[in-house]
């Protein structure tokens, strides 16, 4: 018998070997796991000071609701309808003349405060005691894209991080088996991902986007956070084993933002698998509930739905919660350039939903807590575009905000007699988005990131907080 034939060779002995090898590997990496203790980046953090507010629930209106045709009236587009008039146009830059073109809704005033609105918005007139309106908004970006890309990230072309990424790296998150930064359908159009994008922030504070534009509401959960092929103690081994090999990676390279948050994505998607499909389940929701959210009207079941997930996640601690109401359309759903009474549809479709979040937010007890935000990306011109439109107008509209130890029943700022412009205790974008950090406790001058040798900041390099808004 010849010894050297039965000899392995040197590939046939690694080939044996190498189970034995990856075991060893598996229990050295397993014990650098156990002895890693570095804390979640999405744990919760101390505010700057004590904040108002713990959550932000933002009511998305994409394409810029008509201020002057829902809650800022003027006497003067009555008086000047089908006239002529001069306007420093935005879209143009030059002054030029341009017809004037009346509300065809009718207002009325509500409330002890007696606030004006429209026949538009039956249910929201009905709730004018809890909010606060500022009528003064102004911004930057004339076209959807760059107004919506300043509105989510305080810029209109560059990376920048989203408000909801901003907060989440400020804050983190009290739950820490849902994510922190979640955005309920939201457009692919007009800035699409990067209005929820964390850009040069570590990447566990991106948002996370559940469902999608153009498709029911019925649909909006979770995906892939559960496997049914593989048996669960097989899915703890593959995960351990994955993040095994992630933290020794880590160890090599201290200070890997990227690898840190690749680690902490893993970890909170493991666990979501257990908590997340209840999150977005109503199913064991009272027929009440459901009724108070429109939920079953053809007209309001989509966003009724969006707003009733909205809250559940509020409740289970999530932080900044985006409701859109959007499509992926080339003209968003509010941008009515011609046939302006489509107003009538989209009001109908958000107007009862959006009370039924309010109303249920302040029955559990979560509204003193919680910051609602509804508002759009810009408003609309007192003067027609084609025969019965109006055209974009970022130099005044209107947003509203309500809970969190904010002022009730209030109007802050004016718009001019047209509502063109804002004129009267104006409120620039970058101002609303210090003023939102400031409820949740947070100076947005230190709220910082040093990225490409310098510190970003959501409000760049202005910003101030309106505190007469404040109670």
């Amino acid at each position: 018998m010849d010894m050297q034939n039965l000899r392995p060779s040197r590939r046939e002995l690694l080939k044996k070997l190498a189970c034995g090898f990856g075991s060893l590997a598996l229990a050295g990496l397993c014990s650098e796991a156990k002895a890693d203790s570095r804390p979640g980046l999405l744990a919760p953090k101390a505010p700057h000071f004590a904040p108002r507010a713990k959550r932000v629930i933002f009511m998305f209106m994409q394409g810029g609701p008509s201020h002057i045709d829902t809650f800022d009236p003027k006497p003067a587009l009555d008086k000047n309808d089908g006239k002529s008039i001069e306007f420093n146009v935005a879209r143009t830059r030059k002054v030029q003349p341009r017809t004037i073109l009346k509300s065809p809704w009718k207002f009325k005033q509500y409330g002890q405060c007696g606030r004006w609105v429209s026949d538009l918005f039956p249910h929201m007139a009905t709730q004018v005691d809890k909010l606060c309106f500022i009528q003064s908004v102004h911004t930057e970006g004339v076209a959807h894209g760059p107004a919506t890309l300043f509105l989510h990230t305080g810029a209109t072309a560059f990376i920048r991080p989203s408000m909801g990424a901003w907060i989440t790296y400020g804050l983190g998150t009290e739950n820490q088996n849902i994510p922190g930064f979640i955005t309920i359908s939201p457009s692919q159009n007009m800035g699409g991902p990067r209005n929820y994008s964390n850009a040069f922030l570590p990447a566990i504070y991106q948002g996370t986007a559940i469902g999608r534009v153009g498709s029911a509401a019925s649909q909006v959960k979770f995906r892939h956070v559960t496997n049914d092929l593989i048996p669960e103690e097989q899915q703890r081994k593959q995960f351990d084993f994955l993040q095994a090999l992630n933290r020794s990676q880590s160890a090599k390279t201290p200070g890997d933002d990227e690898m840190d948050a690749a680690i902490d994505s893993f970890e909170l998607a493991y666990r979501m698998q257990l908590n997340a499909p209840e999150v977005t389940d109503i199913a064991n929701e009272s027929a009440a509930t459901l009724k108070m959210y429109g939920i079953g009207q053809p007209e309001t079941d989509d966003y009724g739905r969006q707003c009733l997930i909205a809250r559940r996640l509020a409740e289970r601690g999530a932080r900044f919660i985006q409701v859109n109401y959007a499509d992926n359309g080339n003209n968003p759903r509010w941008d009515q350039h011609s046939n302006l009474k489509q107003h009538e549809k989209h009001a109908r479709a958000v107007d009862k939903p959006v009370v039924g979040l309010l109303l249920d937010l302040e029955a559990r007890g979560l509204l003193d807590d919680t910051l609602l935000w509804w508002g759009g990306e810009f408003g609309r011109t007192p003067f027609s575009d084609g025969r019965d439109g109006r055209d974009h107008n970022p130099t005044g509209f209107t947003v509203w905000l309500a809970g969190a130890g904010l002022k009730q029943g209030i109007t802050y700022g004016e718009t001019d007699e047209f509502g063109f412009e804002a004129v009267k205790d104006k409120v620039h974008m970058h101002d609303l988005h210090a003023t939102i950090l400031h409820m949740l406790g947070m100076d947005h001058e230190k709220l910082t990131y040093r990225y490409a040798g310098r510190d970003f900041r959501l409000t760049d390099v202005a910003g101030h907080v309106v505190k007469d808004i404040f109670a």
